[in-house]
């Protein structure tokens, strides 16, 4: 039958279905069939020959056909996966439910009434498949539906190879398959890489998008801010009653980690053919983050906490979650398992800086947002190894996304990645190493290490990004502060080992134009927590100069030229008056922060400068993140080198960055009695609470450097008329003020923690992203999503 015909009988089929007003019978297979049996048509055929008006009439009209329809369908992907499907036709049955489930199933999630149908059991569907069971036996329609899409995933000769000789040979029994020898590319657990199939690929797919469709139902559910709520169908599918729960995993992370759009490195070699590998990673990758969607502050479990990590896949350990996903990820330790996973990742989210002198010669990705969760699943459920690979291509998007509004959820995830790591031990270590790489980013042309990167590029998102970011400004200096400190040292060893060996004076000047930003009197009296970002420019220089004075001659000579800042700090007016005043010029000049007054120098070779969103482009909301002190849990490292955790006091605990409702925390509160509201309900400062921070404002070092530096500079100068500055760095280089400054303070460290806000964050997040990556066919669109909104920009 032509591929038109059929398309016209499906068509005819839908529209009966949809104009009966008496129930079908599931009997009547000739009624049926006609959706399945004799139709090619395409998932996109599918999506258009079934309008979302019709599926919704007949939900409200006649539910029964709607109930027996989904009945059907599942039953015939049972009998599929039953069989082995053998027959071309039996595949292509397979593969017609499949899309048309695909289709029905979000308008089945969107009704709050019908939520439940998939968790009902059906008369005579027992346990055992074959209904000859009672019905207190039978499996919920969910159950039996994720078993069949779990089996056909591992079907000979449909989605894997099969290991017969000869046709001869009778097919593989589908029950005593053993699917670990069916996975589907090689990399952890597994050394074979079967040879490539277009067809295979291409059914995976389209299973996976359906397993996608089923766990969707969370879309349709509004986020609930201590919502611990499991997804169903992940905890069944991800449960020991899935008998493919390993092998599966292991197909979907290796195929991830494996894949190289690059291929050959032959150039226009994807224009030439087209990659039928990307959509089946895309849809891999996206199964496999919503797989991991589980709240590890919620569920205190032995295995994520990093106690059994030592232990291999397979051996008897402690009971983990109850995710099976979750528990493989965490146990995952061999050290080639662990560079094949962060290599592979590097790889993809490397691909958009790939240059190349010929444009457009190279692949490149769209998937890099699903890839920066799994990554932060990763972290966040095992550990993380050497994280340069990961440092780079995070600071490229965070700088390349930083003024487009409908990418303020990749600002946040790749912070938040920034910050885990930056409560690592060797963060700061491996910051130090020279970075040489040259991708065009649009910043300043500096020399210098990775840890001059990640200040420049940090000081252009603050300085140039869009107003949405403000709430991770608090995180950006943390993740500085956690770098530039010294390095927690292990047990044993000397106190503390100094991490930042020297900044440019590029980044020097960076740092300084900053500390002048943030310490304008309107910008400190404008917001009840902006003066936290002063507290952590003066930590930062306080580590350096305690612990890194040798080497940071570029910075002292930076803190030197602008030591005014400082002395504005330190005669912070705190008059009612003079609060008034500085609120006034803020009224006058709107500008975010000023841009003036720092020299920015030409921009790299071969780099565009970062644009706003096109009118017009779709995002989804996001919601509010936690406060950087929710965030984080302080540590103090002590003299042998062990970390203590510090209870925050009311003034040490952070305001909220962006006030999760209903959740303020102690300085908010505190924050609150010392300021006024005002009249049009909005806060305000007051002199009182003014006082409050600015006597706890730590420049009693910086100061003392000043008072002793200041007068041998200024001699200098006038004893040689110098108006050179390499002279009089080749001075501070040779100077010292051991025994001239106050006693060290202790280092802080801050470590995220992990906690509901941020795991309902993430949620939103990655269900956004995956609405909004799948537009062919737009499997959710139109439908009444709750999880977040939709918006243009």
């Amino acid at each position: 039958m032509g591929s038109a015909d059929s398309k016209l009988n499906f068509r005819k089929a839908v529209i009966q279905l949809t104009t009966k007003t008496q129930p079908v019978e599931a009997t009547d297979d000739a009624f049926w069939d006609q959706f399945w049996a004799d139709t090619a048509t395409s998932v996109q055929d599918v999506f258009a020959l079934v309008p979302a008006a019709e599926i919704r009439a007949v939900r409200e009209e006649s539910p029964s056909n709607l109930a027996t329809l989904c009945y059907k369908a599942v039953e015939k992907l049972v009998q599929g996966a039953e069989s082995g499907c053998h027959s071309e036709k039996e595949k292509q049955v397979v593969l017609n439910c499949s899309r048309l489930l695909t289709r029905v199933l979000p308008y089945i999630f969107e009704d709050p009434d019908w939520r439940g149908f998939f968790w009902s059991t059906v008369p005579g569907a027992g346990r055992g498949g074959q209904g000859e069971e009672e019905d207190e036996n039978a499996r919920p329609l969910a159950e039996s539906l994720l078993l069949a899409i779990a089996d056909l995933l591992f079907c000979p000769d449909f989605t894997v190879h099969s290991h017969r000789r000869s046709t001869v040979d009778s097919a593989e029994d589908v029950h005593s398959l053993d699917s670990c020898e069916y996975i589907w590319e090689a990399g952890v657990g597994f050394a074979h890489s079967p040879q490539p199939n277009y067809t295979h690929d291409m059914n995976r797919m389209e299973l996976l998008k359906l397993l996608l469709t089923c766990f969707s139902e969370a879309m349709y559910l509004p986020p609930a801010p201590e919502s611990g709520s499991t997804n169903p169908w992940v905890q069944f599918f991800c449960s020991t009653e899935n008998r493919h729960a390993l092998p599966l995993f292991t197909s979907l992370l290796n195929t991830v980690c494996a894949y190289d759009p690059v291929g050959y490195g032959i150039p226009y070699n994807h224009l030439l053919f087209s990659d039928y590998r990307e959509p089946l990673v895309e849809e891999a990758a996206q199964v496999l983050i919503v797989t991991l969607d589980h709240d590890s502050a919620a569920s205190a479990s032995p295995t994520v906490d990093g106690t059994t990590t030592g232990t291999a896949m397979d051996d008897a350990d402690p009971p983990g979650p109850e995710n099976l996903f979750v528990n493989y990820l965490s146990r995952i330790h061999r050290e080639e398992d662990f560079q094949f996973i962060l290599k592979g990742i590097a790889r993809l989210l490397s691909n958009p800086l790939l240059q190349t002198y010929l444009p457009n010669s190279t692949k490149k990705i769209q998937f890099h947002q699903e890839l920066l969760v799994l990554f932060w699943k990763l972290c966040d459920f095992n550990k993380s190894s050497d994280v340069l690979d990961i440092l780079v291509p995070i600071l490229y998007f965070l700088n390349d996304a930083r003024a487009d509004q409908s990418r303020v959820g990749l600002m946040h995830i790749g912070v938040f990645i920034l910050l885990l790591l930056s409560g690592e031990r060797n963060f700061g270590v491996r910051l130090n190493k020279p970075y040489s790489v040259r991708v065009p980013m649009d910043i300043p042309v500096f020399t210098g290490t990775h840890a001059d990167l990640l200040i420049v590029v940090f000081h252009k998102i603050i300085t140039s990004g869009h107003q949405r970011l403000q709430p991770l400004f608090d995180c950006l200096l943390t993740i500085v502060v956690n770098g530039e400190g010294p390095a927690p040292p292990s047990a044993g060893s000397p106190p503390v080992s100094p991490y930042l060996k020297s900044l440019s004076m590029v980044t020097a000047n960076k740092l300084l134009h900053l500390l002048e930003a943030f310490s304008t009197t309107w910008f400190l009296f404008s917001a009840a927590q902006n003066h936290h970002l002063v507290f952590f420019l003066l930590e930062v220089f306080n580590n350096i100069i305690q612990y890194q004075f040798d080497g940071n001659s570029n910075l002292v000579y930076a803190i030197i030229r602008k030591r005014s800042v400082f002395h504005q700090l330190a005669n912070l007016p705190t008059d009612p008056p003079a609060i008034h005043k500085a609120l006034q010029r803020r009224r006058r000049t709107p500008e975010p922060l000023s841009r003036t007054g720092s020299q920015e120098g030409a921009s790299m070779e071969g780099s565009r400068p970062a644009a706003p969103a096109e009118p017009g482009t779709l995002k989804t909301s996001l919601v509010a993140t936690p406060g950087i002190d929710k965030l984080t849990e302080k540590s103090q490292v002590s003299e042998d080198g062990t970390l203590r955790s510090l209870e925050p006091e009311p003034h040490q605990s952070f305001a909220e960055g962006s006030p999760a409702k209903g959740e303020p925390s102690q300085a908010w509160r505190e924050q609150r009695r010392l300021s006024s509201p005002s009249t049009n309900g909005q806060w305000s400062p007051t002199s009182d609470w003014v006082l409050s921070w600015k006597s706890k404002l730590p420049l009693q070092t910086i100061m003392r450097l000043l008072q002793v530096l200041v007068p041998q500079v200024e001699k200098i100068c006038i004893d040689k008329g110098l108006t050179d500055e390499s002279e009089i760095l080749r001075f501070l280089q040779h100077g010292t003020l051991v025994g001239l400054l106050p006693v060290p303070h202790p280092i802080l460290i801050r470590k995220y923690q992990a906690n509901s806000g941020t795991a309902m964050w993430f949620r939103t997040y990655m269900w956004g992203v995956i609405y909004l990556r799948n537009v062919d066919p737009p499997i959710w669109y139109d439908t009444d999503v709750k999880l977040f909104e939709i918006q243009r920009v």
